[in-house]
């Protein structure tokens, strides 16, 4: 035997398309409904396949196409040859000739056993795991319809139905087959994400050189140069250039943001107009996008109240159509007197028309689908019962600093204490010195002027503030403190106001005479009032946990309108307020930054974790924003209705469909000449499920949440 001497030792060839297909295929049949008739493990086996070809759910798909349509061309030559449409027709006498009813039976057995194979492979899959489901009901239906006709064929007194066999395989293989493709455009989302990532990377050299290597050979520390449109190849921070950033498939967030030097970039966002070099700090499983995949699969694997409530119902809907099956053939032949293929059909239809199809996909593609457009719009779930729940929700806690607040300071008032001079000089004199200096408070005054002078003689006024000279002037920007040791007097009664409120006062001195006060305070987000007003429009209560004191506590609850705060709040203690709410009765959501806020987000009956940022892995959260908007929570409240809504929506229509399906496919309308052949409760059982899976896919983010 020649070696091929390229091919290491023990490596596996990576498998064919057609082994790739006939392996995801089993899995499918074997394992994708192991429970009865639960999509979810269809999802399961398209995760397990994820590594084995990237088009292996086209060909999961094109099995289903390819025996549906060899199904369908074998059909024609049986209802040619099919005596009872020979007689309607009028051509039993042109068509017939000796031996047609074995070319007919020997068509019928390859529709059989070619068409029918995936559903007697799950019925003994079913079998096998003890849940009996739509694969056992579907394989009895067509096995009965065959093995009678047989019988016939080889002088057993009756009527053939064999074209009433085909024709329902054929039905069963559509529905399955528009079912999946359905299906994977829900479970598609992960594939999508993973798409995000561009194939290979630039990767800066030590001796300066650069050189395109494949993202696996990418390690943390690593430079990586990206040019203008490129996909960023993995989670950094830049080190040298700037430029905006598309993060809009991985945030939700749509306006580009603006990026610099030691600023945060994650893999899979689109590069703008600048070249920017970054320094590699995530790779792999341990990068953002990693993270989001795991949490989609995750929740999407996830079961859910509602989701349990439908497998029992679908489980006993299956021994109900099994029973309704015997019954309906006793009553038929024992108690009315009707001839056995007359009664053998009836019993064929109520199990064609009973599987609990659409029952066992009415939640979980609504959950698959509702967890992929959530990730998509920077809405990670954790926890889908929590998420369930999250629609009788009460009120909402928010923690203060860094979700309703920035968590750094902004300029809130602009005092004039001296009519020689305006606003927006005395800002500009007060942010040309302190843009020299690197406190807080200094940082936020500098940044609230966009004009600033040339400083010269700068120096620090240590614990008390800073001054320089601007355009000739001696210009001081000081606190309290420094006023009251230099005996300045300070009798403008607007200024104890702000510092009741919890502001930081500091004052601006030009040539030593006091000009102007400057306050400032946390920045409230912008977003925050809107996301307030939302909560409260759908009547849930908005409450504020802060360790800050009651006046600043006070101040921004009064700018967005809480109906109650908790101020001088200890982090240890949060989860201890939370507590106290719910000991009213009330189901509360709490939302916090998911490090301090851990014990309360745990205590919550909702955990939300908001602007996680590429952090995603915050254990203590059901739901984790990617974005820092609270806004997002209202989207959360509102997604968790809408996929309610759907949900019920399809457990509704499965139900009922089946409610007044099987007492029809039974005969209950026989006597005004209303009957139902196994073909046609095929084709109201396939229309069922795509109604249901089309309902699912109707769930849309933007138009019912945002």
């Amino acid at each position: 035997m020649e070696h091929n001497h390229n091919m290491p030792k023990n490596s596996n060839p990576k498998p064919s398309h057609d082994e790739v297909a006939k392996k995801a295929y089993d899995i499918y049949v074997k394992e994708g409904r192991p429970k009865g008739h639960d999509m979810q493990n269809w999802l399961e086996a398209e995760t397990k396949m994820h590594n084995s070809g990237p088009d292996h759910h086209a060909h999961m798909a094109a099995d289903f196409q390819k025996r549906f349509w060899i199904s369908l061309i074998l059909t024609l030559p049986i209802l040619v040859l099919s005596p009872m449409l020979q007689k309607l027709a009028g051509l039993r006498e042109v068509i017939h000739f000796s031996g047609d009813i074995y070319v007919l039976f020997g068509i019928s057995s390859a529709v059989f056993w070619y068409g029918g194979w995936p559903f007697l492979k799950g019925l003994f899959a079913e079998l096998k795991s003890r849940q009996p489901g739509m694969m056992i009901l579907i394989s009895v239906a067509i096995s009965t319809a065959y093995f009678y006709s047989s019988a016939v064929v080889f002088g057993l007194t009756g009527k053939m139905f064999f074209w009433e066999l085909a024709s329902l395989i054929d039905i069963m293989l559509l529905g399955h087959w528009i079912e999946m493709k359905s299906v994977m455009g829900a479970s598609r989302a992960l594939e999508e994400l993973a798409k995000l990532m561009p194939s290979d990377a630039h990767k800066l050299m030590a001796d300066g050189g650069v050189k395109d290597v494949p993202l696996g050979e990418l390690a943390v520390n690593d430079k990586v140069l990206i040019k203008p449109g490129e996909k960023i190849p993995a989670d950094g921070v830049i080190v040298d250039g700037e430029s905006s950033v598309n993060e809009a498939m991985l945030t939700g967030e749509s306006t580009p943001a603006a990026k610099k030097k030691g600023e945060k970039v994650i893999g899979g966002s689109i590069n703008g107009e600048g070249s920017l070099t970054i320094e590699v700090k995530g790779t792999g499983k341990d990068s953002f996008l990693s993270q989001v995949i795991n949490l989609v699969k995750q929740a999407q694997e996830s079961k859910s109240k509602t989701q349990d409530l439908a497998n029992t119902a679908a489980k006993w809907l299956t021994i109900v159509a099994l029973s309704g099956g015997v019954i309906t053939l006793i009553v038929w032949l024992a108690l009315i007197g009707k001839d056995f293929s007359f009664a053998i059909e009836r019993a064929v239809t109520v199990m064609v028309i009973a599987c609990p199809h659409a029952l066992g996909l009415a939640v979980p593609l609504v959950v698959a689908v509702s967890t992929a457009l959530a990730a998509k719009n920077g809405l990670l779930i954790r926890n889908r019962v929590s998420l369930e729940g999250a629609r009788k929700l009460q009120a909402v806690i928010f923690d203060k600093t860094g979700t309703l607040t920035e968590g750094r300071f902004g300029v809130t008032d602009t005092l004039i204490l001296s009519q020689d001079i305006d606003e927006e000089t005395l800002r500009k004199y007060a942010a040309s010195v302190d843009a020299n200096s690197e406190h807080p408070i200094a940082k936020a005054i500098t940044a609230s002027s966009e004009k600033r002078l040339p400083v010269e003689n700068f120096k620090s006024i240590p614990g008390k503030g800073a001054e320089g000279r601007v355009d000739g002037k001696n210009i001081k920007v000081v606190s309290p403190g420094f006023l009251h040791d230099q005996n300045i007097e300070m009798n403008d009664k607007r200024i104890e106001p702000l510092q009741v409120q919890g502001k930081t006062v500091v004052f601006v001195l030009v040539d030593g005479i006091l000009k102007g006060a400057i306050a400032l305070a946390d920045i409230v987000r912008p977003e925050a009032k809107q996301a307030i007003d939302a909560l409260k429009a759908l009547n849930i209560r908005c409450m504020m946990l802060t360790g800050d004191n009651k006046a600043t506590a006070k101040w921004v609850s009064d700018q967005i309108g809480l109906d109650e705060y908790f101020a001088e709040v200890l982090p240890q203690d949060k989860a201890a307020k939370v507590k106290e709410v719910q000991s009213r009765g009330i189901l509360v959501a709490m939302t916090g930054d998911g490090v301090n806020d851990a014990p309360a987000l745990a205590q919550a009956d909702l955990s939300i974790a908001i602007g996680a940022g590429s952090d995603v892995a915050v254990e203590t959260a059901d739901v984790i924003l990617v974005r820092s908007n609270p806004l997002d929570v209202v989207s959360i409240l509102k997604l968790s209705q809408a996929t309610y809504r759907k949900m019920i929506q399809n457990l509704i229509w499965a139900t009922g469909y089946n409610t007044i399906a099987i007492p029809l496919a039974a005969g209950a309308l026989y006597t005004w000449g209303v009957l139902l052949t196994p073909a046609l409760g095929a084709a109201l059982m396939s229309v069922s499920t795509v109604i249901v899976a089309i309902n699912a896919r109707m769930l849309r983010l933007k138009a019912e949440i945002k």
